[in-house]
């Protein structure tokens, strides 16, 4: 391709608005450009990766032995209505109406739409398994989008659903082999990722695992042993109870008067007390009405929502109580409660189990105790896994410390067993004749979402650095005046034919800009490999080569550069 009948329209800045580094040099690089808040238009150079990044997934996908179709955006809400979700998502689903004031949905994952299908066309055991993909537009009504197609409103998605006889052929003929295409995706894309065990949230099932493209931007924190393979989604990092016994108490119960002290830092500076000495208290809904539950854990600890949320006696969703539930329960306000004559159920966190001596809350409004003691001042807990592990915590899989790292969601995959298909009567008769439910699985990959993360993971104070399978064109010719300068023309032009011949994907820029323009937006641009040619290094019969990541170029003789590039993109 040349770039004067190709579109570049790079910027020398972008708007203040763009924080996160994908999302300032999509906009400066040009392969973006917005429309709305959360609404892009993917410009040719940005075209060029995502269509590079489908390939891939498309060619994975298909050697998995997945089938592709193609299905609408625009979805009916019977479906989501027999499934349950069309009143479950939330404002994250875009509803519309027809003009015959039928509601429809602009689907954000397509559970229902594949569910609904399969149920009509396979009927037998002897039908199954199947796994269906599509890769398409999708629709999600974020609250606050931001970082660009990091977290879009509409995103392009690649989306697979498998459906089985039972559930060993869900993991055998379904689950694993996504798993290992997904590992070939990112593999061949060139990414540092992580496949992380996760929670199923709100998609439902039994077990899920989180592709994670390590990046220090990244919202999700992942959790992985030092001394084997294991990954877990900080949500669901398992700690462990503490060995040996607990700790002697060496002081009374005493109650001191702490005004104005709400919170786990203001009692620390208050008392001067080590804050792994104090214990914090939060209360939520028992499953029984007017039912509440006490939990605690160690104030320099990080409660975990989805952990309580799975504790026995506990209300699903996880719901805080109100204030007034809590004074007439502890008889105090939050920011002074804990466990000392509260009657309900309590739960305490593993790391507090070996301890004495704590501060906690008296249940008297501007009052704490200290010298709390489990045994002797309050009944014993239930010791169970209440919070985020951090980094040293041994790991759950017996075997090294736990080492923490910041990740980009850009795949996952679930067994989602019967949720959708119980809901939606997706049945076929077994080998007995007998009606038996579907086992499911889904299997997502962000697409867009891919672009955005490489680029946070790979890019310096220049610009983007793809890899080779990635980018936009594999090599830049640069020709120094190639308009003025016939030397110069007919060598990039026979370049350019040679390698183009050869299979690479080349870009000559031709444009008639200052070589400082060239050579910057071929760095921003993040092409791989860059060959300048100017009259001078041709009086010698050479041209410049360089890698995007090297810090100079080396001189190469021009009968042998095609040569060089070819070997480097075939390394």
């Amino acid at each position: 391709m040349k770039a004067s009948q190709f579109f570049i329209s790079t910027l020398k800045e972008a708007p203040a608005e763009a924080t996160l580094p994908s999302h300032r040099l999509m906009l400066r690089a040009g392969l973006i450009k917005a429309s709305a808040s959360g609404l892009y238009t993917w410009m040719p150079m940005g075209l060029r990766v995502l269509r590079k990044v489908e390939h891939i997934v498309r060619e994975e996908m298909n050697r998995a032995g997945a089938i592709e179709l193609l299905m609408p955006v625009v979805q009916p809400a019977e479906l989501w209505e027999e499934s349950g979700r069309w009143t479950f998502y939330g404002k994250e689903l875009l509803r519309i109406k027809d003009r015959h004031e039928r509601d429809f949905c602009i689907a954000p994952t397509c559970e229902e739409v594949i569910t609904d299908i399969v149920r009509k066309e396979v009927t037998s055991y002897k039908q199954l398994p199947k796994n269906f993909y599509h890769i398409n537009t999708k629709f999600r009504d974020e609250v606050r989008p931001r970082f660009g197609v990091m977290r879009a409103r509409e995103f392009v998605m690649k989306d697979a659903y498998s459906f089985h006889a039972d559930y060993e052929s869900l993991v055998r003929d379904g689950y694993q082999p996504m798993y290992d295409a997904y590992c070939r995706i990112f593999d061949r894309l060139g990414l540092n990722y992580r496949p992380v065990a996760a929670d199923t949230g709100s998609i439902g099932g039994t077990g899920s695992h989180e592709f994670q493209v390590l990046a220090d931007s990244g919202e999700d924190v992942i959790a992985y042993s030092d001394a084997s393979d294991f990954a877990a989604n900080i949500e669901l990092a398992q700690t462990l109870p503490l060995s040996g016994s607990r700790a002697e108490a060496a002081q009374t119960l005493n109650k001191v008067h702490t005004p104005n002290v709400k919170t786990i830092a203001d009692l620390v500076a208050f008392l001067n007390v080590p804050i792994e000495h104090t214990l914090k208290s939060i209360v939520v809904e028992g499953e029984a009405d007017g039912e509440l539950v006490l939990l605690l854990l160690r104030g320099d600890h990080e409660f975990n929502d989805i952990k309580a949320e799975k504790l026995a006696g506990v209300k699903s969703p996880l719901t805080m109580a109100d204030p007034a539930a809590i004074r007439a329960a502890f008889g105090a306000n939050g920011g002074s409660l804990g466990p000392v004559g509260f009657g309900g159920k309590v739960y305490a966190d593993y790391a507090v189990e070996k301890g004495a001596d704590w501060v906690i809350g008296a249940n008297e409004d501007d009052h704490h105790y200290t010298g709390f003691n489990f045994g002797r001042d309050a009944a014993e807990p239930e010791f169970v896994d209440l919070r985020n592990v951090v980094a040293g915590d041994p790991s759950p899989c017996g075997q090294g410390y736990l080492k923490l790292a910041r990740g980009i969601e850009v795949g996952h995959v679930f067994q989602l067993r019967d949720k959708y298909s119980q809901a939606m009567n997706a049945v076929f008769l077994d080998n007995n004749g007998k009606s038996q439910v579907m086992e499911m699985g889904c299997y997502g990959i962000g697409v867009s979402r891919i672009v955005a993360a490489a680029i946070e993971q790979n890019h310096d104070e220049r610009g983007i650095i793809w890899t080779d399978a990635m980018a936009p064109f594999q090599v830049v010719i640069v020709p120094m005046n190639y308009k003025k300068s016939d030397a110069v023309r007919e060598a990039a032009d026979r370049l350019y034919a040679e390698l183009s011949a050869a299979g690479a994907d080349v870009l000559l820029d031709d444009r008639d800009e200052r070589a400082g323009v060239l050579l910057n937006d071929s760095e921003l641009l993040g092409i791989p490999h860059r060959l300048v040619i100017g009259d001078r290094g041709l009086k010698e019969g050479t041209v410049e080569y360089a890698r995007r990541t090297d810090s100079e170029a080396q001189s190469v003789a021009l009968a042998e550069a095609a040569a060089k590039v070819l070997a480097a993109l075939q390394a």
